[in-house]
């Protein structure tokens, strides 16, 4: 284990990460001079000295120019460092390689809930949804009713969930945004982590349940059943006829039983958010690494957040497996272009204070650790928002980079869990599909143990490398796949997640 107190990331670069904070005039024997700064942990200093202009290099790929001439031992930031847009070859499939399968025979399973249609849950619960606003408090007062004390008698069933949302009228219809709308409603009422689903409308929504239902493809029975306020009765009356439909899926939801299936049903939605300087360097790549596993077994990993891949975009259409793939990311780039002009948004450059706090300067440098989460296997796929994913491997899904929005489009794709790496720590969790917290480094994870899963920071302490880590978070993966409750759930959290995009976030 190296004990010094910078990383060189790739020989090629020109800029080392500070694992540990530098004081002013701190001696530094491998470069032969002493840091002209103050420098925190996570952050960058200049290897040597960078002539104004110059590219600067972090992993081998341009994160920027120097604004101004750096010495060698200045700290290296957004106030020396400019983002200057390049020309990046596609270089359609050049990256791809054949997945190293495992054998059938010998692929890893979990213990999941098997679905009439086929399709594999990882949890057992029963949804209620909104088709508009105006109907999100009786669905929040149904599943109020349905305490831990009412629910003993089902233990097959993980809870009654609602998703409650803000809109389903006062909106152009048809368009973009209501098609995006109901095709998450849509994806969440087929999940497979729900056994059963109600849709409660109010009755003069533009949304109306019924369209809903028909333009989706839904079946109604008795685990999808309908409910509009205006013909029921209203307000208590739609309460009490929503509990009196919920208590009837109860026996029918507890029917299921886990059984053992092969990891190729696990979906993993990859996010990111709170990330820092370490999140390119152990839990990211880590993640991927635990992804690149899964889809030797079969599986499917599931990267987002468009606005955060901007800049590196060519290391994932160099692994399209046609160039239609890889030009179908470039579309949707080019469509985020247009759709954030103007905005002052992470596509344009500019990052949260929390990245900024955590050494990442610009959209670039936070991209070119995010994308890392999707592995290194062939890019199967290219995905709208929310739209279903038909295929196992490496995909991608358009959504922006904003936390609940993004992991709302994954679920309603068909993820059964969210794998989600921080290293500033984030307090979020998810519903029906469970959250697991990766940590990109030991003192934040130390210091909110209650909100992480797996401390990835172990890397950095030189405990375990990427690849070790990477099995560490399969293993994990298939624990929580079976039921093993992920911290997220334990705290109760996923009921104020669910967040579909309204076109106008724009980061």
């Amino acid at each position: 284990m190296s004990t010094s107190p910078l990383i060189r990331l790739h020989p090629a670069d020109n800029v080392l990460v500070a694992k540990t904070q530098l004081a002013l005039g701190q001696d530094l024997p491998e470069l032969g001079l002493r840091t002209r700064a103050q420098v925190p942990a996570g952050h960058k200093i200049a290897a040597r000295a960078i002539a104004q202009g110059e590219p600067v290099r972090k992993y081998n790929a341009v994160i920027g120019v120097a604004a101004r001439a750096i010495e060698a031992g200045d700290y290296v930031h957004s106030h020396n460092l400019a983002l200057v847009d390049f020309d990046r070859d596609p270089g359609f499939g050049l990256d791809v390689k054949p997945v190293a399968f495992v054998p059938e025979a010998k692929r890893a399973s979990f213990m999941g809930y098997v679905r009439e249609d086929g399709s594999v849950g990882t949890r057992n619960f029963i949804g209620i949804l909104s088709s508009v606003n105006c109907s999100a408090t009786v669905i929040s007062r149904i599943a109020a009713h349905f305490t831990a004390e009412r629910l003993k008698d089902y233990p097959n069933v993980d809870g009654v969930a609602a998703f409650p949302q803000t809109t389903g009228c006062g909106m152009s219809s048809p368009s973009p945004h209501f098609d995006l709308l109901r095709r998450t409603l849509a994806g969440y009422a087929r999940h497979p982590n729900m056994a059963g689903v109600l849709i409660v409308g109010l009755g003069c929504e533009r949304n109306q349940v019924a369209d809903l239902v028909d333009s989706q493809g839904l079946e109604k029975g008795r685990m999808l059943r309908t409910m509009v306020m205006q013909e029921v009765g209203g307000t208590v009356e739609t309460i009490a006829q929503g509990i009196r439909a919920i208590e009837e899926m109860l026996p029918l939801a507890n029917a299921y039983q886990r059984t053992r299936v092969p990891a190729s049903h696990i979906k993993i939605g990859l996010e990111c958010g709170g990330s820092d300087g370490f999140s390119g360097i152990t839990a990211n790549p880590a993640l991927g690494a635990a992804m690149d596993i899964l889809v030797q077994h079969g599986g499917t990993a599931i990267l987002s957040e468009t606005p955060e891949i901007h800049g590196v975009e060519y290391m994932l259409t160099r692994r399209a497996v046609t160039p239609e793939v890889g030009q179908k990311l470039l579309d949707r780039l080019a469509w985020w272009e247009e759709y954030t002009r103007g905005h002052n948004g992470q596509f344009n450059g500019v990052v949260g204070p929390g990245n900024q706090a955590g050494g990442l300067a610009n959209i670039f440098e936070k991209s070119l650790g995010s994308a890392m989460k999707g592995g290194t296997t062939p890019l199967q796929g290219v995905y709208e928002y929310a739209e279903r994913i038909d295929r196992n491997g490496f995909v991608f899904m358009d959504s922006p980079g904003y936390d609940p929005v993004a992991v709302t489009g994954q679920i309603a794709s068909g993820a059964n869990l969210i794998c989600f790496t921080t290293g500033r720590g984030s307090m979020f969790g998810s519903k029906p599909a469970p959250t697991i917290k990766l940590a990109s480094n030991t003192p934040m994870f130390k210091k909110l143990q209650g909100d992480m899963d797996i401390n990835c920071g172990a890397i950095l302490d030189g405990e375990v490398d990427v690849p070790q880590m990477g099995q560490r978070i399969f293993e994990q993966i298939l624990a929580h796949a079976s039921g093993e409750k992920t911290k997220s759930e334990a705290l109760g959290l996923g009921d104020h997640e669910f967040v579909p995009w309204h076109l106008g976030i724009v980061s």
